[in-house]
């Protein structure tokens, strides 16, 4: 069946993320450091995506797309013979409080700090955690804040995560957790990307960048 969809011009994309993070269908992905599409079915070529594009990388199509298949009802296996992949398994716990910056699945990790409101205000908050260890933290209610300092430095410096990613909330307190995450920086023996994604009190995301 022919249906139109988006086409993203790898060349084009600087990965900001702002597509992935408009697409309510959760069709977009973030893979390397690009946006790629990852269903064409769940493509609503509606084009929210191509108005939050700064690049200017994204275009319309039309093109055959096959029709899905449906899937066969399995039955569930029992506990026992569940296997999960280290990546595939939950993650927990999440609070930075309560994470140990030993734990091997942080390891060469890209990690995703983020304000604890964050993921409830923003509708695709999945997709940005895609590929990526998440951790949580709020710098207006948490205390012992000078914890945070020390074990984001472990991770930078002992598990040695490839880049860090921090969202936060469009509100004064939310900085925050920029400070403690710089305060940590200026702690560690090795330089790492820094991503800062700004999410609004409507669940709109106001900024990407990196510091």
């Amino acid at each position: 069946m022919k249906k139109t969809v988006i086409k993203i011009n790898p060349e084009k994309c600087t990965g900001c993320g702002q597509c992935a993070a408009t697409c309510h269908q959760g069709a977009i992905q973030m893979i390397n450091g690009k946006a790629v599409l990852m269903n064409e079915h769940h493509c609503d070529g509606l084009g929210r995506c191509i108005g939050k594009c700064p690049a200017d990388a994204i275009s319309f199509i039309e093109k055959e797309v096959e029709a899905p298949k449906q899937e066969k009802a399995v039955a569930p296996k029992t506990a026992c013979c569940i296997e999960n992949t280290a990546q595939d398994r939950p993650q927990f716990p999440l609070q930075l409080h309560l994470i140990n910056p030993q734990n091997p699945q942080f390891k060469n990790a890209d990690l995703l700090l983020a304000a604890d409101c964050t993921a409830f205000m923003l509708p695709n908050f999945q997709s940005l955690k895609e590929g990526k260890r998440l951790v949580i933290a709020c710098p207006k209610l948490d205390s012992s804040q000078e914890i945070y300092v020390e074990k984001l430095r472990q991770l930078i410096d002992e598990a040695q995560i490839r880049s860090l990613t921090a969202v936060i909330m469009e509100v004064p307190c939310c900085t925050g957790l920029l400070r403690l995450v710089n305060a940590a920086l200026e702690k560690t023996t090795r330089e790492i990307p820094l991503y800062k994604v700004v999410v609004g009190v409507d669940g709109e995301m106001k900024e990407t960048s990196e510091n």
